[in-house]
């Protein structure tokens, strides 16, 4: 989560969830441009191949979780110029950039699933983005891995601020860390707990210990107008032909491959001294 200084409380930004642009007046080096280009028409092609006149999904259409899958499969590459140790595996304390950010992006589309509820994490999580994409999108090769973002904080000594990119990266790892917990917590019949007391485990396995009392009166609040659990899964095994075993195989199979990434993360920041940081 994004923390604020006292005076920094009325400078919201849009909650639009288009794709971020870069700051006002920077170049935008063209392979980046191509990149997040590439990645659009992508998202945009599966998204609207299967959708009849009417606009309404069919059969195939790609969920969010689908989307985070495809973009967390082996076979991607990991990052510009496929780089990785020799055996041609990333190295374990070199997460991606880009590809973290396009996991985020599918972050702010799940909350969007949950409703106005999650406005407070919404927003925290496209700030996080929109700080860390800037700093990417001023040098692709220089910020390909949060690692490099991370450790020229620290050596600049801004880690710590909270307006650093270091900061960003932790709380978008935690609000992951948040989302699968929360998608795991789907599983079962419809004798199941609601989707709020679902919400609220998560919310407390996750996020909560790195919450001061604001945050965590915040988040007190927006439990209580959580929507039905049947309403948030049916929104989620779109493309799935609402099919729930389908939908659990599929959490699964994101967590497996999410989890790994998170791990890594956290130990990158534990290396830097930054995991224990805590919001107001």
């Amino acid at each position: 989560m994004v923390e604020r200084e006292r005076g920094d409380e009325g400078e919201a930004k849009g909650l639009s969830g288009e794709p971020l642009q870069p700051p006002e007046g920077a170049e935008v080096p063209a392979k980046a441009a191509a990149a997040e280009g590439e990645r659009d028409e992508r998202e945009r092609g599966r998204e609207g191949e299967e959708r009849d006149g009417d606009g309404k999904a069919e059969e195939g259409e790609w969920s969010e979780i689908r989307l985070a899958i495809e973009e967390l499969s082996p076979a991607a590459p990991l990052r510009p110029g496929g780089g990785g140790g020799g055996d041609g595996k990333p190295a374990a304390s070199s997460p991606p950039t880009l590809r973290f950010l396009a996991l985020a992006h599918l972050l702010l589309r799940v909350l969007d699933k949950i409703g106005p509820t999650m406005a407070v994490l919404r927003l925290d999580v496209q700030r996080n983005i929109e700080r860390l994409q800037e700093l990417y999108l001023l040098d692709p090769s220089k910020y390909a891995t949060l690692t490099e973002i991370v450790e020229k904080e620290v050596k600049e000594g801004t880690a710590r601020k909270v307006d650093s990119c270091a900061r960003a990266v932790l709380w978008l790892t935690r609000s992951m860390d948040f989302t699968i917990a929360l998608l795991q917590r789907l599983e079962g019949g419809s004798d199941q707990p609601s989707l709020a007391q679902l919400t609220e485990a998560a919310y407390t396995a996750t996020l909560k210990p790195w919450h001061g009392w604001i945050a965590s009166a915040a988040y007190k609040i927006a439990m209580k107008l959580i929507p039905e659990r049947k309403i948030f899964i049916g929104m989620l095994v779109a493309g799935m032909d609402h099919d729930s075993s389908a939908l659990k195989e599929e959490i699964e199979k994101l967590a497996s491959l999410l989890q790994p990434l998170l791990d890594d993360i956290h130990a990158m920041m534990a290396k830097f001294r930054l995991d224990r940081l805590k919001s107001t």
